[in-house]
């Protein structure tokens, strides 16, 4: 596969490494200018445009912050997506304050509501250095909405210049080509993460064996933009859904067929030569779209309707992508443990921004252990019982501290973003639950059932741990009766079994593991890189003596093993795939455009919370049907910076703009019992941008490669 990314800020500067990437731009190139003049191929160039946009999270930026000068500690209190970036910058901060010493810092993160918009947002600090001059009183700090729109977070525009290239009989693409510059506002923030992503994610769900990808992240007279829902992706992938329906009515091809003939299968590298986890399932996807109704009928529906409603035209366009979720570098952190009365303690870093994160981990646990926790605390960004430090290192340094450090991990608390929280974060509390089932729960109802004349009625089965399972009744499976948790958590403690586990894991598109000694237990290979464990209350004395970290027996891995740094750059692994089929009708005279009807598919994995999964799939079909038709700020002098804007002159889809009452939704079915969740949350908002302008096309015959498409548009290209 010939390809590269060329993007601004490259982590690393090989000379050798671009001059190849170079040579490679070179030969697309002149690939590109063959086809042109070759029959056989076709050639679609495209210019597309994504506009600037408010979050609208309904929660404007606040912080409250207290200094305390005879501590020498700073006290902070903010709603963020990004703990880790708060403590670290402040540090950073701190670190150059000249007149304020700051020794400690003391980090309290409120539940909040983000889409991005507070994701290493810079508003907090404003309030850290008003602190410093209150004379030791606490300042709080807080937008109102005009403020918000002035200084908070946009999505970032993006200008796009794309080009696709293939065989006109075959179908099939051969070159991906695109520039995607992404225009960040006055402070970088994310923004270079964000281009990245665009030219990650234009590809969607499409395999092209060569393609010349270039990222521009630039700095501009703008209204900072950062990390909005989508992270670039909904940007590039939109155009290029737009421009596969294009080359479909070009070749007189169905479109979901022409999707068919070029969609990434298993074991097929994307554009950066990353192998996506597991069965894509994008074919099977396209197969189930084909097979709706909405599309089966759109011909025969479109006759109807414009006969029996003069002066409205009525289209139905489809789309489908998927979206990479988490990032280059999760970590996961939270401790599990349970008294012998069987209350359930869970302390966790997960921390609500509206995705329900916080129910899902509950939900976890319940599924793990027969029980969802008593006590919960969320939020935490503070572990005694995971002594653990954190530094940057290359692969050199990563591999030495891997041998040497048993308290170094890459990095110790999560940001709320990129979708991470279900598979990613969820992955420690998962692993917490299944340690304590494998190690704690099993053994201890092995003794119950063990008891009696015989050896019990355990003995006459051959009932192994794979046996187990876990019902509302509690721990059985195997033939044997299940036992509630608070009997099984009496037996643990009584004899001396593990009743609390602290776990720490760190992903790089793959998870690190670490071999671990663990007293009652034994030496263990687990995806995780640190663990502390705590005693029941029957354990030996010389064990109970050993919990000294935070209540907790820390246990040094013998060894670590981490991802290859090379793969926090460009070979992501875990994607959601999503289709979207919608239904409209546009008015001739008005331009204005009815949504009707909208179908969604997605492969959200094993569900968590299905309650949850619709409802992020409702919202972000909202916010997706928003930034399709109508919202948008201006970029400069008359954008949201002057002062002037609010929800009086920012125009958000409302009920009436959504099918509401018309809306549903298909899932793949889980490829089997063990398949694990995928984060969505990104996704739920993307494909309907696409197939809304896909649907547009088929009502009114014209194009539209710029958002929003508004009504003055759609009159223009009626005109």
């Amino acid at each position: 596969m010939a390809g590269f990314i060329q993007a601004l800020h490259q982590a690393e500067k090989s000379p050798d490494k671009q001059e190849k990437a170079m040579d490679y731009a070179r030969q697309i190139e002149q690939e590109i200018a063959a086809a042109r003049q070759n029959p056989d191929k076709f050639v679609i160039e495209r210019h597309g445009f994504s506009q600037s946009i408010d979050p609208c999270a309904m929660e404007p930026d606040n912080c409250n912050t207290w200094y305390d000068a005879q501590t020498k500690t700073l006290h902070i209190l903010t709603a963020t997506q990004s703990p880790a970036g708060v403590v670290n910058a402040t540090a950073e901060l701190s670190k150059h304050n000249k007149h304020f010493s700051v020794e400690n810092i003391v980090l309290l993160t409120g539940s909040t509501v983000g889409y991005g918009s507070k994701d290493y947002s810079v508003f907090p600090f404003y309030s850290m250095v008003a602190s410093f001059y209150a004379d030791g009183l606490p300042v709080r700090m807080a937008n109102d909405r005009y403020e918000q729109f002035q200084m908070g977070m946009k999505r970032h525009s993006i200008e796009m210049d794309v080009t696709i290239i293939g065989d006109k009989k075959t179908g099939k693409f051969d070159v991906l080509k695109g520039t995607y510059n992404c225009n960040g506002g006055g402070r970088e923030n994310l923004s270079v993460a964000v281009s990245h992503v665009a030219v990650r994610g234009a590809q969607s769900i499409y395999y092209f064996p060569k393609s010349d990808l270039t990222a521009l992240a630039m700095a501009t007279p703008a209204v900072e933009a950062g990390s909005m829902r989508g992270f670039g992706s909904l940007q590039s992938m939109a155009v290029t859904e737009l421009m596969v329906d294009e080359i479909a009515h070009n070749l007189n091809i169905d479109p979901i067929e022409l999707r068919r003939r070029n969609a990434i299968l298993e074991g097929y590298p994307n554009t950066q030569g990353g192998v996506i986890a597991g069965d894509p399932r994008n074919v099977e996807m396209l197969n189930l779209a084909e097979k709706h109704p909405i599309w089966v009928d759109r011909e025969k529906n479109k006759a109807n309707y414009e006969a029996k409603n003069p002066g409205k035209l009525y289209g139905v366009g489809f789309a489908q992508v998927q979206q990479v979720y988490g990032s280059s570098g999760v970590p996961t952190i939270l401790s599990l443990e349970f008294d012998i009365n069987g209350k359930l303690t869970m302390r966790h870093c997960m921390q609500e921004i509206g995705t329900g994160g916080t129910t899902a981990q509950q939900v976890m646990v319940w599924q793990a252990l027969s029980k969802a926790p008593d006590v919960v605390e969320f939020g935490v960004t503070e572990f005694e019982e995971l002594p653990l430090k954190t530094s940057w290192a290359d692969q050199k340094k990563q591999d030495e501290l891997s041998k040497t450090d048993p308290y170094w991990t890459p990095a110790l608390i999560p940001d709320m973003s990129s979708s991470s929280g279900v598979y990613y974060i969820g992955f420690g509390t998962r692993q917490a639950g299944h340690f304590l089932l494998e190690n704690t729960l099993w053994p201890a109802a092995k003794s119950i059932w063990s008891e009696g004349p015989g050896g019990g009625a355990f003995n006459g089965l051959n009932v192994e741990f794979a046996d187990i399972r876990v019902g509302p009744e509690g721990i059985g499976g195997g033939g044997m009766k299940p036992i509630p948790f608070d009997i099984l958590a009496k037996r643990a403690h009584e004899m001396g079994l593990i009743t609390g586990v602290a776990v720490h894991g760190y992903s790089s598109w793959q998870w690190a593991r670490a071999e671990f000694d663990i007293p009652t237990v034994g030496l263990k290979n687990l995806p995780l890189d640190a663990i502390s464990v705590r005693y029941g209350e029957g354990a030996p004395q010389e064990l109970k003596k050993q919990m000294t970290t935070g209540g907790y027996h820390f246990i040094k891995r013998k060894i670590a093993y981490y991802p290859p740094t090379q793969r926090a750059k460009a070979d992501p692994t875990t994607v959601t795939p999503a289709s979207c089929l919608v239904e409209l009708n546009v008015n001739t005279m008005t331009g204005e455009v009815d949504v009707m009807r909208h179908h969604m598919i997605m492969d959200p994995g094993t569900m968590i919370v299905p309650e949850l999964v619709s409802g992020q799939i409702q919202g972000g079909t909202a916010m997706g049907i928003g930034h399709a038709l109508m919202e948008e700020l201006p970029l400069y002098e008359d954008g949201p910076g002057n002062g002037t804007w609010n929800f009086n002159r920012y125009v958000l889809p409302r009920a009436k703009d959504v099918a509401v009452w018309q809306q549903t939704i298909d899932y793949l079915p889980p490829l089997s019992e063990t398949s694990p969740p995928k984060g969505m949350a990104e996704l739920g908002m993307i494909p309907i941008l696409p197939a809304t302008s896909n649907a547009l096309t088929h009502a009114t015959g014209k194009r539209f490669y710029e958002f929003p498409i508004t009504v003055d548009k759609i009159k223009k290209a009626l005109s």
